[in-house]
């Protein structure tokens, strides 16, 4: 029930509709399309370009399905500067990603700022069990998804990027498992596949995708490139990659040379 309403029988304007949908979402923390289709009576087309107005503005901040409340979100910072980088490809992935969640899933979400993109777009789902060993991630999902239980994983603090690796997070992931993981990379390489800069965070990679039933890549173009410092999975151990699109049919090339059933879905194509 929205705790504000136009009177019955009085058009509103199009400014007082969407100060309207501003005050809602700010006490909710969160709104969907279907909310403002219903309350005011317009179309998804209207709802969302109110929407995409509003976040042009900054008074909200857009989702896959809806809307999340810039005032509960400010607190949360994303430490890695990359966030700002690749922002349209990264959220392209995130809601195409988001299509392979369903209500009652338990997914493993990987440190990174396309999966923390990723995890904005789950605001419509319900009785979603998040697990993950990223600080941001935990603290956006407990914040804006009332629907969701959402499980930290404990570990050693990497400050720099504000997630936990080690043998207690290993550990935790071991008595784990979950119906999806979504993971992230520092890069791809066709000779090395999957790699990441950090040997922790590999191995952490590595028990998501052991201790889950399906596996989901995220990552925009610039992730291919040159190798990092330790290769933790091929593109035959996922069941898509997501992405905006592919740099020379690097990731294409590799799934054929590899003669794997991996799903290759590039933004860029819809």
């Amino acid at each position: 029930m929205w705790e504000t309403a136009p009177r019955e029988n009085r058009k509103i304007s199009i400014d007082e509709r969407r100060a309207m949908i501003v005050e809602e979402v700010n006490r909710r923390s969160s709104i969907q399309v279907s909310d403002i289709c219903e309350q005011f009576g317009v179309s998804e087309v209207t709802a969302r370009n109110d929407l995409a107005t509003l976040e042009s503005g900054g008074a909200l901040r857009r989702t896959h399905g809806g809307a999340v409340s810039i005032k509960r979100t400010i607190t949360v910072t994303y430490p890695d500067q990359r966030l700002n980088k690749n922002v349209e490809a990264k959220r392209g992935v995130a809601e195409q990603a988001a299509l392979f969640v369903k209500d009652g899933d338990s997914i493993l979400v990987d440190t990174g700022t396309t999966t923390f993109e990723f995890v904005c777009c789950l605001t419509e789902f319900h009785n979603i069990t998040i697990v993950t060993h990223d600080l941001s991630i935990a603290t956006f999902a407990g914040a804006n998804l009332p629907n969701a239980e959402v499980l930290l994983l404990g570990g050693v603090l990497r400050r720099d990027r504000q997630y936990a690796t080690g043998f207690i997070t290993n550990d935790i992931l071991d008595k784990v498992y979950a119906d999806k993981a979504f993971l992230a990379t520092d890069s791809f390489h066709p000779d090395y596949g999957f790699t990441a800069d950090n040997s922790g965070n590999a191995e952490v990679k590595t028990l998501m995708l052991e201790h889950s039933r399906e596996h989901y890549m995220l990552m925009d173009a610039s992730k291919v490139r040159r190798p990092d410092f330790i290769r933790y999975a091929g593109v035959n151990d996922f069941n898509a990659i997501l992405t905006d699109y592919d740099p020379g049919t690097a990731l294409a090339s590799s799934i054929r040379d590899m003669d794997a059933k991996t799903r290759l879905i590039t933004t860029d194509d819809d």
